[in-house]
């Protein structure tokens, strides 16, 4: 009796371990929103004006906690072309895909750096300017209303390498809150009124050369309550791209207020 028994239990293990060496098998291609994907693309973060790099913290944990590496770049916010060719050396120091990112004037930017880089297989413009060629910044802030950024910018001039003077803009810290960053906590808000970095004024006048959403597949993240970049200008340049769009009611500082949202569409470029 106990020889049986023994017997039966050994066959019955054998039929356990051969079921889940088949669930085993089949488990990997069963669900394909679980399959493996292969390596993320690195993210590329590219910031705009009135802010730097740090501005990107709270989606950088997301993306990082979500496997994914990642580069917050430094814009020098110089002009379009120049910063582009700055932002280029960065994607060309990275091995693999790239999906690159970029808010505010930082759109102006990704834009040109991605013209003719078969390895980025996305761009995620996050209350940005998607400029065709022969646009500023400027030309397409003016072109609809609602942005009240004229007033409360503060000029400083500085020398230029040629002895003339160039225009660096700041915004009045007294009204950094209330014209970027509505919808970020007061004390937050202060610290990057402090810490913002100034964009030159002709790189607002400089106009794009190339865009690179015309070929490559793009994501926008329009935001109702911006008083920097009118959210109808916005609307415009997103259907013009043919991007996939994203509506928040937010302030020019989405990516602060709305980390998660900002960092959850950047993950659906990534998967595209």
């Amino acid at each position: 009796m106990s020889i049986t028994q023994n017997g039966r239990g050994r066959r019955l293990a054998a039929a356990l371990a051969a079921a889940a060496g088949v669930l085993a098998l089949t488990g990997a291609t069963a669900d394909p929103a679980t399959a493996d994907r292969g390596p993320k693309p690195t993210v590329v973060l590219e910031h705009g004006a009135f802010a730097d790099a740090s501005s990107w913290n709270g989606v950088i944990a997301r993306l990082r906690h979500d496997g994914y590496p990642v580069v917050a770049a430094a814009n020098p916010l110089r002009g379009p072309a120049s910063d582009a060719a700055a932002l280029r050396s960065v994607i060309d120091h990275i091995d693999g895909p790239v999906v690159l990112v970029g808010h505010s004037y930082g759109g102006s930017v990704i834009s040109a750096a991605a013209v003719g880089e078969p390895r980025v297989k996305a761009l995620v413009y996050v209350a940005a300017f998607l400029p065709a060629p022969g646009e500023s910044a400027l030309q397409l802030t003016g072109r609809f209303p609602g942005s009240t950024l004229a007033g409360a910018l503060d000029p400083v001039p500085y020398p230029l390498p040629d002895g003339s003077t160039g225009t660096d803009l700041y915004i009045q810290q007294g009204k950094f809150r209330a014209q970027f960053a509505a919808d970020v906590p007061a004390e937050k808000a202060a610290l990057a009124a402090a810490a913002q970095r100034p964009i030159a004024q002709a790189a607002l006048t400089e106009p794009a050369t190339a865009a690179a959403w015309q070929t490559v597949p793009s994501w926008d993240i329009v935001t109702t309550q911006d008083l920097n970049i009118p959210a109808g200008a916005q609307r415009f340049m997103a259907e013009r791209a043919h991007a996939r769009t994203t509506e928040v009611a937010a302030s020019h500082s989405v990516a602060v207020s709305h980390p998660d949202l900002v960092a959850g569409v950047i993950e659906k470029a990534s998967m595209s």
